[in-house]
């Protein structure tokens, strides 16, 4: 695909088809009339299972103050103590400010890719149960399917048990 090819993307899901185009993926950005916002309205909008969204949430190391990006299922919540212990840190939620600064994209639209700055990642180890996943494309109404290796791949994010047990 050459650039003039995504002209019809807004902004925001344009750079992360280029960004995945450049990494030499061949993932397509499709921006979908309805939102994509959460992982439920994801999962309806394209009929998968809720397992299958990669949710790209943004966490703050309470210390250094440097940003952690997990993706993790859509079925999951994060167990921010576990988190906590993998970056070495205690680490909050990141605010709709920071996420935006750091990333360059807005809440419910992080995409996996694209970022401003290199953001060490986590990957939810429920997401390898499925063949295909869906991620957010820099809109609440873009997303991307891609496999679980291609998501190791894109971020060099490192697969961890991350979700919250009941």
């Amino acid at each position: 695909m050459s650039t003039e090819e995504f002209a019809h993307l807004s902004p925001a899901a344009r750079r992360v088809q280029e960004a995945l185009t450049a990494g030499g993926f061949r993932c397509e950005v499709v921006e979908l009339p309805t939102s994509t916002r959460t992982a439920s309205e994801a999962a309806r909008a394209v009929g998968c299972a809720l397992g299958q969204i990669v949710k790209s949430l943004v966490f703050r190391g309470r210390e250094s103050g440097r940003p952690i990006l997990v993706e993790a299922s859509g079925a999951n919540r994060v167990d921010e103590g576990c988190l906590g212990e993998l970056v070495g840190e205690p680490i909050e939620r990141a605010n709709a400010d920071f996420v935006k600064e750091r990333t360059g994209f807005a809440i419910g639209g992080v995409p996996p890719v694209g970022h401003k700055e290199p953001l060490e990642t986590f990957i939810d180890e429920d997401l390898l149960r499925y063949e295909r996943i869906w991620a957010a494309a820099g809109t609440p109404s873009a997303l991307f399917a891609l496999t679980p290796a291609e998501l190791q791949a894109m971020t060099g994010g490192r697969v961890v048990a991350i979700k919250q047990r009941s």
